[in-house]
């Protein structure tokens, strides 16, 4: 005997109790989004076009740094702060990486013991979706949920390396890269694609003997800063230091933030990042809806299989077996 079909979520009645600020409503609907059921994601489709209008105020930062530079504590020490400030904050991680290791931030919600508790704010891992495109544009729609449910901050971590950066960066108002200090790599870092993109360069553990390091990490910083061309000519990327375990520095690293709004906002360029943006999202979307339907469709997939069989054994090009499987879609 086969079990009845769950019912589908009544999105109205979802979309109100979001609204509301209620958690568990934040929490379902977010589930919702990263289903992979046909009607769910009809269902989240109506949802976040139903709460657009309650979207698009928050501050919308990234953040990235290579492992053990102190994500997790600055995340967790940055969202106290804002916290004890009147935000609400909103945590979520773009991990290409989850569907095979299941990623870190689950773990990384130990490391941030007092945000986990806070009534005002909110954690959430990237889904298991295999493409780094597929996490991205569920993170995208994970954003928007949190910002209709009044959080007016949201952190993005990007708990992979490389082109999940670059997904991050095109999420988020605000691009913020840590680094260490004393590391010994400084300005070998400048010559990769991260540095390339940050808004700023942050220098964690600045406290105790590492003091001197950061400063001297931070004027390297600033000097290989002046041979790159910023992403804004509105906005040079400043370096600062700060303390993720004493706190020290965080209040000027929000303010920097908070200058480059007022400078994207000033400069029309703000906007402009927005509507770019959400192309930048439609084009993700149509991506993996034309994944999806090649997963789904057996007739289809049967017929990939055997493709890709043919291109493994060298009897037909990859570009021609694209073209083919293409027209599968029509």
């Amino acid at each position: 005997m086969t079990s009845p079909k769950p019912a589908s979520p009544d999105t109205a009645a979802l979309a109100r109790d979001l609204r509301a600020g209620h958690r568990a409503a934040l929490a379902r609907a977010i589930t919702l989004v990263e289903s992979r059921r046909g009607d769910h994601q009809a269902a989240a489709r109506e949802l976040v076009q139903a709460l657009l209008p309650d979207t698009g105020t928050a501050v919308r930062v990234g953040i990235t740094g290579s492992p053990g530079v102190g994500k997790s504590t600055t995340i967790d020490a940055l969202g106290m702060f804002l916290i004890e400030r009147g935000h609400k904050v909103a945590v979520l991680a773009v991990d290409p990486s989850s569907a095979r290791t299941g990623g870190s931030i689950l773990g990384d919600k130990t490391r941030m013991a007092r945000l986990a508790v806070s009534d005002q704010a909110f954690i959430r891992p990237s889904p298991s979706s295999g493409t780094l495109g597929g996490v991205a544009a569920k993170t995208r729609e994970a954003m928007l949920l949190c910002e209709a449910a009044g959080f007016d901050v949201v952190l993005v971590e990007t708990v992979g390396i490389g082109q999940s950066e670059t997904a991050v960066c095109d999420m988020t108002d605000f691009f913020l890269a840590l680094m260490l200090p004393g590391a010994g790599d400084e300005l070998q870092g400048i010559k990769k694609g991260l540095v390339e993109l940050a808004d700023m360069i942050a220098i964690n553990k600045a406290d105790g003997d590492n003091v001197k390091r950061a400063n001297h990490a931070a004027a390297d910083y600033r000097s290989a800063l002046h041979i790159l061309a910023p992403r804004s000519e509105h906005w040079h990327p400043p370096v600062v230091t700060y303390s993720a375990l004493t706190g020290a520095g965080l209040e000027q690293l929000w303010q920097k933030i908070l200058d480059h709004r007022t400078a994207m906002n000033a400069s029309g360029e703000f906007a402009a990042r927005r509507r770019d943006q959400q192309v930048k999202w439609m084009w993700s979307m149509l991506e993996s809806r034309m994944m999806a339907r090649l997963r789904s469709d057996s007739a289809i997939r049967a017929r990939v299989k055997k493709m890709e069989a043919e291109v493994a054994a060298g009897r037909i090009s990859p570009a021609v077996a694209a073209e083919q499987i293409a027209e599968m879609l029509h």
